[in-house]
């Protein structure tokens, strides 16, 4: 899942009106966004393996840090707290803190029985990448109503968001290069390209700013 993690970061500032949206996309995406970290530390483990999926050629061999159920949860905790003690907004925390583990939710409907349960635990998924229609479809609905909750629930402090508007079109485009395009050379190439991922957390609280919540907690 890709489009479908960003999509619930920008429907959750309905719930969580004073968040930013950069710190939705942190708690949402902090899975990938940790991950090429460790593929880079040796800690995590990736095969290439073009046809092993209709959507990806990507093997998880091993990520028990960055993609297990029992880490996120871990990790939404603390986030959830680390916002807490920032912010000191219970509600909001908690949204953030939930927000994390919903990425390895939306990624057991993609993925192969590949994502652990608990570092050295089963390994479960349902497959959908195995489904290149289905998963355009689910992908980009997700994305669509997404989009669409995070306009009604928030308003442009001038007449154009170009932060916001400029981020949603840029995951539109890559998304289906990413998916059509040809698989990447090396191990290396694939997780510094991955860290890219860091930067739409900044660029989605550029966007943020620019708009202001109609909904007031």
């Amino acid at each position: 899942m890709f489009l479908g993690h960003f999509a619930l970061a920008m429907a959750a500032t309905r719930v969580a009106p004073k968040a930013s949206l950069g710190t939705l996309v942190l708690s949402a995406q902090f899975a990938d966004c940790l991950w090429p970290a460790l593929l880079l530390l040796g800690v995590e483990q990736v095969r290439i393996a073009p046809g092993i999926t209709r959507v990806t050629p990507l093997d998880f061999v091993s990520y028990p840090i960055s993609h297990s159920l029992l880490m996120q949860l871990v990790s939404g905790l603390l986030l959830g707290a680390t916002y807490f003690s920032w912010r000191r907004d219970s509600r909001t925390a908690m949204v953030v803190g939930a927000l994390l583990p919903t990425h390895w939710l939306l990624d057991y409907f993609s993925h192969r029985p590949d994502l652990p349960l608990y570092p050295g635990g089963p390994k479960v998924g349902l497959g959908m990448w195995n489904s290149l229609a289905l998963t355009l479809v689910v992908e980009f609905g997700l994305f669509a109503a997404g989009v669409v909750l995070y306009w009604k629930a928030t308003r442009s402090k001038s007449r154009w968001s170009f932060g916001f508007w400029s981020l949603a079109f840029f995951l539109a485009l890559m998304y289906p290069v990413s998916v059509f395009g040809p698989p990447p050379p090396s191990v290396r190439v694939l997780a510094l390209t991955a860290l890219a991922m860091w930067l739409t957390i900044p660029w989605a609280a550029w966007g943020d700013r620019q708009r202001t919540a109609r909904l007031q907690e």
